[in-house]
């Protein structure tokens, strides 16, 4: 393998006017996301003190997610995406000046507060589905791979820049600057959106057709997920990983205990995250041409468990950001790997409905762990939620690989060799209707 298989491809930046807007909109939108995710924790903590309601934004955000995130892919599969993607980005954006409003008017309600978040999130959630269609849409075939490729890097650094910018802007300039930072960003995304071409929905054999109001949605998302062993496990590895583990609501409870509640502390431990991330996202070529994807990813999520154990007993600041990084960089092999396996295992016919189950899970899975982690720091300690959440994901992980074979032993094939796996062929068609 040369070097230049192992770094990412950038034909899509140069060849798409349309796919370049859009990813630079959208990684604005990623940077104001993460300033106002470090605004959020540390404004819900000084205003509660409790780790119960900092693991309570997790709920917040996540049940918006959940419930509307199927929605979003049913709208988009009945209406034109880009009108879908403007009114959701929209709503992002009067949520983000609602939260400026009230940080700007000494609000004190955290319940005011973690609405002002939930509203935001499921704006979000309802665009989210047909959001991930854009790549496709805008890019030739051969580059779709490589635009997701971006999409992902773009965010994870924002992940790393954003939080170490809401750590100097909340020492500097507090809650109003940060979430007025953040409506600036989504402003910047919605006019990105506003540039692109109409993309009504496609009909089952691939035309445009307009909307179809009135019509139900189909069920089938989560229906073809259970049939099919490699997808329902590869999914459960991701909801192990997530629910059991995700630290983020701990982050202002270990920072007050161990590194004396300096914002620019945590803004490093989202920042640590992220440059793992961003290390193998930009080697991503060395994963993206393995064969044995699911293995890769059974291997990245039981590294993830362990990495964030070690978090919870690393005292040195150091090795804490240490055990984050590396736990950042085994999140973005495990995602990137868990997308691969996931487009090329189902049919294109039931993908958009597959799809809209991988964001529910993928969305909302690690904020309802961020509440199960917040709500056992309560009870017990953060680093002891941390140690014992690390390891029962890494023992959960190990479990579905050893439980389900077909995903143990799958190997990867390209598109065009790809055969319908039984377990999905045996399922008539459905030849319209979103899910």
């Amino acid at each position: 393998m040369v070097w230049r298989e192992t770094v990412v491809d950038v034909r899509p930046l140069r060849g798409s006017r349309a796919f370049r807007d859009l990813w630079l909109g959208s990684s604005l939108a990623s940077i104001g996301g993460q300033i106002a995710v470090v605004a959020v924790l540390q404004q819900v903590w000084e205003l509660t003190r409790s780790p119960l309601w900092t693991g309570a934004i997790g709920l917040a955000t996540g049940g918006p997610m959940l419930v509307l995130g199927l929605v979003g892919g049913s709208l988009a599969d009945a209406m034109d995406r880009r009108s879908l993607v403007r009114a959701t980005t929209g709503g992002q954006a009067l949520a983000a000046l609602a939260l400026t409003a009230q940080a700007a008017a000494g609000n004190r309600s955290v319940a005011l507060l973690l609405a002002l978040v939930a509203a935001g999130a499921g704006c979000a959630a309802l665009g989210a589905p047909a959001r991930r269609t854009f790549p496709v849409r805008l890019l030739p075939a051969d580059q779709v791979a490589a635009g997701l490729a971006l999409q992902n890097i773009a965010f994870q650094a924002a992940m790393l820049v954003g939080p170490a910018i809401a750590g100097v802007v909340l020492a500097q300039w507090r809650y109003p600057a940060a979430y007025a930072i953040q409506a600036l960003a989504v402003t910047a995304s919605l006019a990105a959106v506003i540039r692109l071409p109409a993309m009504p929905a496609p009909r089952a054999d691939g035309s445009p057709q307009a909307g179809r109001p009135g019509r139900g949605p189909l069920p089938g998302g989560w229906a073809i997920v259970f049939r099919h062993p490699i997808l329902w496990g590869s999914f459960s590895i991701d909801l192990a990983a997530t629910v059991l583990a995700m630290p983020v609501a701990l982050f202002p409870v270990v920072n007050e205990l161990r590194f004396g509640g300096d914002p620019r502390t945590l803004g490093l431990f989202l920042s640590a995250l992220a440059v793992g991330g961003l290390a193998a996202g930009l080697l991503s070529g060395t994963v993206t041409r393995l064969r044995r994807s699911a293995l890769v990813q059974l291997v990245a999520a039981t590294v993830w468990g362990l990495a964030l154990a070690g978090f919870g007993l690393a005292a040195p600041l150091w090795l804490a950001l240490c055990c984050l990084a590396a736990a950042g960089a085994a999140d973005t092999v495990a995602v990137v790997t868990r997308g691969a396996l996931v487009q090329i295992e189902t049919p294109d016919h039931y993908r958009g409905r597959v799809s809209s189950v991988e964001h529910v899970i993928g969305v909302a899975g690690p904020e309802i762990g961020n509440f199960r982690g917040g709500l056992l720091a309560s009870l017990t300690s953060a680093p002891a939620a941390l140690l014992a959440g690390g390891l029962a994901a890494a023992a959960a992980v190990v479990s579905v690989g050893l439980s389900n074979r077909p995903l143990r032993r799958h190997r990867l094939v390209h598109e065009r060799d790809h055969v319908r796996p039984p377990a999905i062929q045996a399922q008539p068609p459905v030849a319209e209707g979103p899910g």
